[in-house]
């Protein structure tokens, strides 16, 4: 076909849909939104149809008719672990809301940036009909805006307010007391946490779980002063390797991220010293690499597809069904060190 004919082409429409499926145009409306009454067979025989003859719906005309946009943002700091966290969380999503009506929206802040500029766009502007997040604070403001406002939204951590809104957490203070327990059980007696950023909430769960863990286990444990496992690669290798040198008797860290465990292989392995002989690293991911690469690195999955997966579905919920109790779940890792 050539471009006068495509331009002379009609648009497709839901009556084109309908005309061609044989049902009424409400029925293949509600089909297309994804509504749960109708069979799910007929759903995915109205999308194939829609997809074939490249229908794409009126946004304007959507708005119109129910206020919605259709649009799920994920509002995210341009400084987090893309290679590995991000990158994951980022497909994850987008696979949740695949044969949906709602698209993705990527928001970004940075880092000198005030983390409620996004948030107070979004809602003000009415760009999307949910948020997601993630890098919760305890009494993080962002969560207080949207439950004060009733704007749905659902968070990857939880807040001190997590009864009241929909999240997916790793269960990090398990974290962190596995990690202690996984170096203990290999002889390691100093053990180092590069934990998050104390005041986000699973840093402070990481380094409580691996407090109590070090005490019951009879080992000691130190959070490597000043940097965080959000700090740069070159910060925390350069930190780590001064401290080895200095006659610091670390022979067992935790990572509270990829990064900060890749940065501490190369630290320990500046200073002469070999991993899994001389001191071991503990670590989580979300894809396997670490543990291709680096086969001694002791590291677990962090099931970071999931969780994309969990929240798409969590606020699509919010959006349909705003008076349903908001929906939570908890990833536990496993309980045997490694």
């Amino acid at each position: 076909m050539d471009n006068a004919a495509r331009g002379n082409t009609p648009k497709p429409t839901l009556k084109t849909i309908a005309k061609l499926t044989g049902l009424a145009v409400p029925t293949v409306s509600r089909a297309l939104s994804g509504a749960e009454d109708i069979n799910i067979d007929t759903r995915a025989r109205v999308r194939a149809v829609a997809d074939e003859i490249g229908y794409v719906p009126n946004r304007a005309g959507v708005r119109l008719r129910t206020g919605r946009t259709n649009v799920i943002s994920l509002v995210m700091s341009t400084e987090h672990d893309v290679m590995n966290h991000t990158a994951k969380l980022i497909s994850s999503v987008a696979g949740g809301l695949r044969n949906t009506p709602f698209h993705l929206n990527i928001t970004p802040y940075f880092a000198d940036e005030d983390p409620m500029k996004p948030i107070r766009y979004i809602v003000e502007s009415g760009s999307a009909d949910a948020v997601i997040f993630n890098q919760i604070k305890g009494q993080d403001p962002r969560v207080r805006y949207l439950l004060d406002r009733k704007f749905p939204f659902a968070t990857h951590g939880r807040s001190d307010w997590s009864d009241q809104h929909a999240w997916f957490d790793f269960d990090n203070g398990s974290y962190g007391a596995l990690g202690v327990r996984s170096l203990a059980a290999r002889g390691r007696k100093h053990i180092m946490l590069i934990a998050p950023p104390i005041d986000q909430s699973y840093g402070a769960a990481m380094i409580a779980g691996a407090t109590a863990a070090a005490q019951h286990a009879g080992v000691s444990l130190a959070v490597m002063p000043g940097l965080s496992s959000d700090s740069p690669v070159d910060a925390i290798e350069a930190q780590l390797a001064a401290m080895l040198r200095d006659g610091d008797k670390t022979d067992g860290i935790i990572g509270g991220s990829t990064n900060s465990a890749l940065a501490a292989v190369a630290g320990i392995e500046s200073c002469g010293r070999v991993l899994g002989d001389d001191a071991d690293v503990f670590t989580k991911e979300a894809i396997t690499f670490l543990r291709r690469v680096r086969p001694r690195i002791l590291a677990i999955h962090e099931d970071v597809a999931a969780a994309g997966d969990f929240l798409a579905r969590a606020a699509m919920s919010l959006v349909r069904t705003p008076e349903a109790p908001p929906q939570q779940h908890l990833d536990v890792p496993p309980d045997t060190p490694l």
